[in-house]
């Protein structure tokens, strides 16, 4: 592996990428003006209690209230068996009753685990959790954990026995051991656990010091959060083209992640560092439907409010033995590639996987391996299903943040985010079958279109009969008038 963290800071914005062997594996975007709220800590208000749903509305001061589920709820009696990872844990709790647990008025603390996207607020959790460098500390939950992606017993063994000898005597809280603890040792955990709880006195005072609803503690911004969550043997080196953010980051891996400020670099080259990279030009093709592999075959991602579809086309690929042998080279070269784009686009939710039909089971099991061996580098938690007898792959992937589209782009003006328009000849239909209603129900003496010139040299010249029929029909002359503004849904009839 030959890693490298390339972080690209303005004024407006900050931008992390992580490229693999030049290649763009990872993308990440916070802006001055929108700075995502996961990690973030609030002591909020219960506005509204919903027995329905089991859950709540909490307003933590943001723009909309935040929403709280009855299983995101820290119960006191609530134990951790030794062998979870914090990003699983919620969902192995029983749903307690909403109403038992929380009313309207009531104050909480909560930490933001999902940023709002779309229309919908922010998740909160009451499991309150600070990320250090090797571990998580939990404040509430007096027990010792291990990421379940270090799979080997006697290293999981290892590390709880090295924590347990370096946690002092007087500890309330528990602690969960990160993947990027493996094979450190007692002294590594040492400087974590003291930074740990300096950070949770200090919430603690600011908590005792304020009213709700506010914010009480704010996570790092990206490039700092990118160093503490990301850093690891694999990457070689670390490029900031920011002098600034560059001192601060050196600062923070001082206190933080010492092993690695030799790894760090200030670049100050005259060609701006995402190009030096080709960086700018693989977000540009990220934002892109059409994904085309080595081969020449392609993929078509769609993502929808609902779930994101991948299609997976031989394209101008025709291979060298025969069909079968085609088709399974083809869906073994997607399953890279789509891993990489879910990663790059930072894909959540449902994903429906659509492979080109194989008939051999050994082709078929061989796919599932690499795709499943592929998302082994992302770490963001997925769950994948077996290829259906239909070759289609159900997946998730869980969406804590906005996608890259979400994040860079907006809905087409024109068609309001559905990725197409009526043809001029559909829109000059409607208009002549709203000059028919409007005639009926308004003793007008004459009508006026006004609507886009596209659709105005559609009705002037291919439906001018249709229109001299109309005038005829309703017995009233109708004019026509192109507007340069219009888009090509658009268009008036007025009255005269």
């Amino acid at each position: 592996m030959s890693e490298e963290l390339l972080i690209n800071v303005t004024p407006q914005e900050i931008r992390v990428a992580l490229v693999d062997n030049g290649v763009l594996q990872e993308l990440q975007v916070e802006r001055s003006g929108h700075r995502g709220l996961v990690g973030n800590i609030y002591k909020g208000v219960v506005r509204r209690v919903l027995p329905g749903m089991q859950a709540a509305f909490v307003d933590v001061g943001l723009d909309r209230t935040a929403f709280l589920h009855a299983a995101d709820i820290q119960d006191d009696s609530e134990e951790l068996n030794g062998e979870t990872d914090i990003e699983t844990r919620p969902g192995h709790h029983e749903v307690r009753n909403v109403c038992t647990l929380l009313h309207e008025g009531q104050e909480v603390l909560v930490q933001v685990i999902k940023d709002p996207v779309g229309s919908k607020g922010a998740r909160l959790t009451t499991r309150i959790t600070l990320p250090g460098r090797y571990l998580v500390y939990m404040p509430f939950v007096p027990r010792i954990g291990v990421s379940t992606r270090i799979e080997s017993p006697e290293e999981r063994s290892r590390l709880k026995d090295e924590l347990k000898a370096a946690i002092p005597a007087d500890e309330a809280g528990g602690y969960i051991i990160r993947t990027l603890a493996e094979g450190v040792e007692h002294q590594d955990f040492v400087g974590d656990i003291d930074f740990l709880r300096r950070l949770w006195s200090s919430i603690r005072r600011q908590l005792e010091n304020s009213s709700a609803p506010c914010q009480i503690h704010s996570d790092l911004n990206l490039a700092m959060r990118m160093m503490r969550d990301v850093m690891s043997d694999n990457i070689e080196r670390v490029r900031i083209d920011s002098r600034e953010t560059y001192e601060a980051a050196a600062s923070f891996c001082q206190r933080v992640i010492p092993e690695v400020a030799d790894r760090m670099e200030h670049y100050s080259g005259e060609r701006p560092l995402f190009d030096l990279y080709n960086v700018e030009d693989e977000i540009e093709r990220a934002l892109q439907s059409r994904v085309t592999l080595k081969s020449g075959a392609y993929l078509i991602i769609d993502q929808t409010e609902a779930l994101t579809t991948v299609d997976v086309n031989t394209g101008g690929f025709v291979g060298r033995r025969n069909q079968e042998d085609t088709i399974f080279k083809t869906n073994l070269e997607a399953a890279a590639a789509i891993a990489r784009q879910m990663r790059l686009r930072n894909i959540g939710g449902m994903i429906i996987i659509d492979f080109i039909d194989m008939d051999d089971e050994e082709h078929k099991r061989r796919v599932q391996r690499a795709l499943e061996k592929a998302i082994q580098n992302d770490r963001t938690r997925c769950n994948i299903t077996q290829i259906s007898a239909l070759g289609l792959v159900e997946m998730t992937r869980k969406r804590t943040r906005e996608s890259l589209r979400q994040t860079l782009c907006e809905p087409c003006s024109y068609c309001h985010g559905r990725g197409f328009l009526k043809t001029a000849e559909t829109i000059c239909y409607e208009i002549l079958r709203e000059i028919v209603r409007e005639s009926r129900a308004y003793p007008a003496e004459r009508f006026v279109v006004l609507a886009s010139p596209m659709v105005m040299e559609k009705l002037l010249d291919e439906e001018s009969t249709s229109l001299a029929a109309l005038e005829e029909f309703i017995g009233r002359p109708i004019k026509v008038q192109a507007e340069a503004t219009y888009t090509q849904e658009q268009y008036d009839i007025i009255l005269m």
